[in-house]
């Protein structure tokens, strides 16, 4: 098995072992995002439009309201588990116009130019394959069709990216590199990949957050999923630099901050 092989196996376990958490306490701390993401879309009724690491399918529904019934969405991701839960959130709303698909940016299930719009929410920072991801975009978006993601910045900027690289690093590196929260802190090799696909972007920038009551429930929603593998005596070490980087002065509330970096783009 390749290392690329290992990472997307890896991955896919992570995000079905926390799709559950997933949508009960990340989708509502991430809604600032879903909405930034959405606003700048700019959808309009009767649009095709590509969701990218639907998840739990928080931004396919906000885009399916928007586009209409004479529109589409389709979410694509990698962990079915998510797809069951966005299964569930397209019926729960009665919405007709969404279909989803397994699948993962390096090989998007459609057709060439198959979409006007094609928003990724969180998503592309873990992307394996970035390059071969970036011609896969352009490759289903038509000609003048717009690209929207969002990716967090670095852990200087972006508390959240902060929280889990300060626990990740207990952990054993993953298969593969240059993936997870702050993979895309640096977005300007990214753009240039979308660049030579033929997507012209810019990146522009959002402070977003979210808050949590106490450190244990920060720990439980962000890192009990990843460190869950780590001996007892490590994952208390872990802990223990989190808290004390994070929370200096004693539990307690905490605001999050994280600066949001908007991917805008548009098919040459």
């Amino acid at each position: 098995m390749s290392s690329e092989q290992e990472g997307l196996k890896w991955q896919i376990g992570i995000w079905n072992q926390i799709s559950e958490v997933y949508l009960q306490e990340v989708d509502k701390r991430f809604r600032p995002v879903v909405e930034a993401v959405i606003g700048h879309a700019s959808l309009r009724p009767g649009e095709r439009v590509l969701d990218l690491g639907t998840g739990t399918g928080a931004v396919a529904a906000r885009a399916a309201a928007l586009v209409g019934p004479a529109g589409r969405v389709a979410g694509i991701d990698i962990s079915r588990e998510m797809l069951a839960l966005a299964e569930q959130t397209a019926a729960k709303l009665s919405l007709s116009n969404v279909e989803l698909h397994e699948g993962r940016a390096e090989a998007i299930p459609a057709g060439q130019g198959s979409f006007d719009v094609i928003l990724a929410s969180l998503s592309l920072m873990y992307v394996i394959d970035r390059a071969a991801a970036a011609r896969e975009l352009a490759r289903v978006l038509r000609h003048g069709g717009r690209l929207v993601a969002a990716v967090w910045a670095g852990p200087d900027a972006s508390d959240i990216v902060l929280f889990q690289q300060t626990a990740g690093s207990f952990a054993p590196p993953p298969p593969v590199k240059a993936v997870g929260p702050g993979a895309l802190a640096d977005p300007g090799p990214f753009l240039a990949q979308l660049a030579d696909a033929g997507i012209l972007a810019e990146v522009r920038t959002q402070v977003l957050g979210f808050d949590f009551d106490d450190f244990e429930s920060a720990w439980n929603v962000l890192a009990s999923v990843t460190t869950a593998q780590l001996a007892p005596e490590r994952r208390e070490e872990a802990k223990a630099a989190v808290r004390s980087l994070m929370w200096p002065r004693g539990d307690g509330p905490r605001r999050f901050r994280n600066t949001t970096q908007l991917i805008v783009g548009r098919r040459a």
